[in-house]
């Protein structure tokens, strides 16, 4: 009978020590991803290749969560990750963010991760934080390839230079959208500069619908090339359907708009992923407010289409960039625009986020806006002199 006892005692701890090795084959350590849309969002489908990439670097199991939309509902979804056995949660829209600090103060073992937010250096939670990159700098680059195709437009006699106007859809007239476009358009006038900007505005961070109005309106108003902020296919396949030239965002339109898309600026967070994930595997603290550049591998731009864009695109971008890194240009050189006909020598911005947004950082040092400096998210929101906004509802 002890015989019998003890022979059942041993398989028993075999099997155990078995399903121990078989969980950690598979991915004990659990990460938890919190995302506005789906896959069919170009926003979104960026960050869950990022997440999946991340976690098949680190043999960690990813839990996504698809289509949560900015409320309570962000909340639920982080609770539930918790329960999972994630160890920490991220997030990846602006409006989520209040959510997850409701969800940090709650499980104060699990760290939270919040892409696009202001408040994680204000909020003083250690299991709290923010990340953004210079995603600017990527958009500047961008728009070196929209003005070399402008230029490329003037040259073959398709318009005049004076009549080189872009357009631009944007989802809502947040710092984030403001900042995108104006470093699109001043990276346009870098190489043409009798550009000039329309920007509209949809009040949606996916609206195919009214995306692709967007376009075709800026396209009617004599737009000769379109970019966005904004996460549907609808202002590329409204580009592809009228043969206007398309600078899009967050990854390659090629396969819809072969004969129109030129390149494409996008936040590679796979970095962030991985540091945040294995800090916390490690049970150490980091940054509560994180900001990922172009060295960082965190921005970074698409192939060009070379069937699209102008000759000695390829080599505008190169050199534009080596200057970036090398710190020998900056995006936001207040030399290179004006506010009401007026050069800028000091801006307050809000940076310290409250309700009414007041500023609070003097953010014009050196001579430039120094974007991504006092916080991850942008806080550019100026209205330059050579944009257009025609609605500003949003």
């Amino acid at each position: 009978m002890k015989k019998v006892i003890a022979l059942i005692l041993v398989c028993t701890l075999l099997l155990s020590l078995c399903a121990c090795a078989g969980t950690q084959k598979t991915g004990k350590t659990k990460v938890g991803f919190i995302f506005l849309h789906d896959e069919n969002s170009t926003y979104d489908l960026n960050f869950i290749n990022a997440a999946k990439a991340a976690c098949e670097a680190l043999k960690v199991e990813p839990i996504l969560k698809t289509n949560i939309p900015e409320g309570q509902e962000c909340y639920n979804a982080a609770a539930e990750l918790v329960d999972a056995g994630c160890i920490v949660v991220f997030a990846d829209s602006f409006g989520h963010e209040d959510y997850m600090i409701q969800a940090a103060k709650e499980f104060p073992k699990v760290q939270f991760c919040h892409a696009t937010g202001t408040k994680a250096h204000t909020e003083g939670l250690s299991n709290y934080h923010n990340a953004f990159a210079a995603i600017y700098e990527g958009r500047y680059l961008a728009g070196i390839a929209a003005g070399m195709k402008l230029n490329e437009m003037i040259e073959a006699g398709k318009f005049t230079a004076d009549d080189a106007k872009i357009g631009y859809v944007g989802a809502f007239t947040y710092a984030e959208v403001i900042s995108g476009y104006t470093s699109f358009f001043l990276g346009a006038r870098s190489v043409c500069p009798t550009v000039t900007m329309e920007v509209t505005f949809t009040g949606s961070w996916y609206d195919e619908t009214a995306e692709k109005e967007g376009a075709n309106k800026l396209i009617a108003n004599g737009c000769k090339l379109i970019s966005q902020h904004a996460d549907s296919m609808g202002a590329p396949t409204a580009c592809e359907t009228a043969g206007v030239p398309n600078v899009s965002y967050n990854g390659s339109t090629i396969s819809a708009a072969p004969n129109t898309y030129i390149v494409s600026s996008r936040i590679d967070w796979t970095p962030y992923f991985k540091y945040a994930i294995q800090n916390t595997m490690d049970n150490k603290a980091f940054e509560a407010d994180w900001t990922g550049t172009i060295a960082t591998g965190s921005v970074v731009l698409t192939e060009i289409n070379e069937k699209v864009a102008a000759a000695g695109t390829a080599d505008a971008i190169k050199a534009a960039r080596e200057q970036l890194i090398a710190g020998t240009l900056h995006v936001f050189d207040t030399s290179t625009f004006t506010v009401d006909g007026q050069t800028l020598t000091s801006y307050m911005a809000d940076i310290d986020t409250d309700a009414a947004y007041t500023g609070d950082t003097e953010v014009i040092k050196d001579g430039y806006f120094q974007e991504s400096v006092y916080r991850s998210a942008p806080a550019f929101d100026l209205k330059i002199d050579g944009i257009t906004l025609l609605d500003t509802a949003f």
